[in-house]
């Protein structure tokens, strides 16, 4: 029988322990409800990097989140944003002139750098109540503001971020794989609280079901252990998830273009999607208490 010596378990023990990312995830409270948006803050051997911003809306409750953990926000050098919409993106400005890099799809760089049409859009759709949804958006120094190609890594010390092009909900849209997980941002949908029912993540104009379908079964390929959605928190059966969601998608495109052809349209084509997907979320299981919630 082998003898294991003290020393070698622990230089085993080291070496796994070095090896390993932590990953933490950070609820932003979105409007003072938990479970709605999430940051997450990787812990590294070299280091700690964020995927997601959050809302500038949140900044402090983000800020305040990783205090907790026991890290300085200061400490944040690489930070990863899935795309350039308001709850994903909208502090990234704010980090980027602290002095982090962010890192970003190649479509969505620019309008870090000057978001000044993203906050134009955002304020037709919002109105006066843009401010206390998702805040302003800064302007990110334009040195700081990293595009990312398809396939293209990132090494924060031994650990490789990945970025992953991923249209379907955005055009500008990435996952960052690190190893066998994945940060997915929209496009694995949105999950409520744990419950059966998954949304799906459908931004006007630029949802393309095709691309979608196709993001989604590259990701399926990847065999992966684990998901992490900004809309919300961690997943573990990844083939049921993913199989189930690229179900969702391709219903919730159907169920939109037969109502196009019967000539719905307008406030009552909207009407009639959300009584839809409120009618499948009670049956599979969401109370009209967290229905109301999310709406």
């Amino acid at each position: 029988m082998r003898i294991v010596s003290p020393l070698y378990r622990f230089i085993v023990c080291i070496t796994f322990l070095l090896n390993t990312m932590r990953i933490h995830t950070l609820d932003l409270l979105f409007q003072n409800q938990p479970g709605v948006i999430a940051a997450f803050l990787l812990e590294l051997e070299a280091g700690l990097a964020l995927v997601e911003t959050g809302p500038a809306s949140t900044l402090p409750t983000l800020l305040a989140a990783i205090r907790a953990l026991g890290f300085d926000p200061a400490d944040i050098h690489q930070v990863f944003v899935t795309h350039i919409h308001l709850d994903h993106a909208g502090a990234a400005g704010w980090w980027a002139q602290q002095g982090a890099k962010v890192y970003v799809h190649p479509r969505g760089a620019q309008h870090l750098v000057d978001p000044s049409k993203l906050m134009s859009s955002a304020a037709q759709v919002y109105g006066d109540r843009l401010d206390s949804l998702w805040g302003q958006m800064l302007p990110a120094p334009a040195d700081k503001v990293v595009a990312l190609k398809d396939g293209e890594a990132v090494k924060i010390g031994k650990t490789k971020i990945v970025a992953l092009d991923t249209p379907g909900h955005a055009k500008h849209h990435h996952a960052y794989l690190c190893g066998d997980v994945c940060f997915t941002g929209d496009v694995a949908g949105v999950r409520l609280e744990h419950s059966a029912y998954l949304s799906v993540a459908a931004a006007p104009p630029q949802f393309d079901p095709v691309a979608y379908s196709a993001s989604i079964a590259r990701l399926h390929e990847l065999n992966l252990a684990k998901l992490y959605l900004t809309h919300f928190g961690e997943i573990t059966d990844v083939s049921h998830h993913l199989s189930q969601y690229a179900l969702r998608v391709e219903q919730a495109h159907e169920g939109v273009e037969e109502m196009i052809q019967a000539g719905v349209s307008g406030t009552m084509l909207r009407h009639s999607y959300t009584a839809t997907e409120a009618a499948l979320s009670m049956d599979a299981g969401v109370s009209e208490e967290l229905w109301e919630k999310y709406q």
